[in-house]
This record gives C-alpha cells, structure tokens and sequence, in this order.
C-alpha cells in the first residue's frame, strides 16, 4: 500500500468520525431548538432526513437496502483504487469520497435514512439539504476530474485537439 493510500485511508477515516459527530451534535441541537434555525438570510440549519440518493432522488420506491448495497460496493471500488493511488491529491480525494460514502451509510444503516442539515437557498430557490459527508463526496470527485485533467500528463483536452 502506497503512502498516498495510507493518507486517503487516515482522511477517510477522520471524516466518518466528523460526519457522525456533527450529525449527532446537530440532532440534539436542533431537537431542542424547533427542527430548524436561520443562521443567514440565505442558509439555515434544518433537519431533513433523506431517504434517497443524492437530491432526494429514488426517496419513495422504499430501495433502502439497495442504496446500502450500492453505496457499499461503491466503497469497495474506491478501496481497491486506492490501494494503487499515485498521487497525494488522489489519495485526498479518494479518501474524501471513501469516507463521505461510508459516513451515509452509517446513517442509512442507523436510521434508515441520511440526516442532512446544511440548506442553503436564495429567494425561494432551495438548494437540496446536505451534510459534512456529501461535502466530503462532492470535493473529493472534483479533485478526482482535476486530477485526470490536468495533473496526470497530458490533458485528455490536448490529446484529443491534437487529433
């Protein structure tokens, strides 16, 4: 195992510890303060439980035990992909999503849902309610696209204008 896995595995690890923190410590904080509290004009903290994937996608057809599935082989993957990681930024990124993937499935497991409670919104356009672990998933894919676009070598970009 390379030193930039060793890395991801250590960060993945810290961000299941964070989510699961956070989460319990915004269940008990917005339980005793009415479900939701408006911290700007443009962001509260909410309790949403979301029983489907990303956007409340799928959150009706009761596939609870299907997302764990997928969630968990995904995790698997990420694991095995890893192991070979060359590259610090890879080894972030894919520890990020390890631990962002892992982090929900805790909750879907525990609760049957993912507890949620950053919403943001502008007027009245919501942005779909998240959590430390989705933020985790979401900065480590982009770092993942950055790396294969721009650090690895040649741009796919030039390869493909050089054609």
């Amino acid at each position: 195992m390379t030193r930039h896995a060793r890395y991801g595995l250590v960060l993945a690890l810290v961000i299941v510890v964070l989510d699961l923190a956070s989460k319990a410590w915004m269940m008990a904080f917005l339980g005793a303060n009415g479900r939701w509290v408006e911290v700007l004009p443009f962001f509260k903290l909410a309790e949403v439980w979301n029983r489907g994937m990303s956007f409340g996608l799928f959150s009706d057809s009761g596939a609870k035990w299907v997302l764990i599935a997928l969630a968990l082989a995904i995790s698997a993957g990420i694991t095995w992909w890893l192991r070979a990681a060359n590259g610090w930024r890879q080894g972030m990124a894919l520890g990020l999503v390890l631990g962002g993937a892992v982090g929900n499935v805790i909750d879907r497991l525990r609760f049957g849902a993912v507890y949620d409670f950053l919403y943001f919104h502008l007027g009245d356009w919501y942005w779909p309610a998240f959590n430390l672990a989705d933020s985790a998933i979401t900065v480590g894919v982009v770092l993942l696209v950055w790396d294969s676009l721009f650090e690895q070598g040649e741009s796919p970009k030039k390869t493909l204008k050089a054609r």
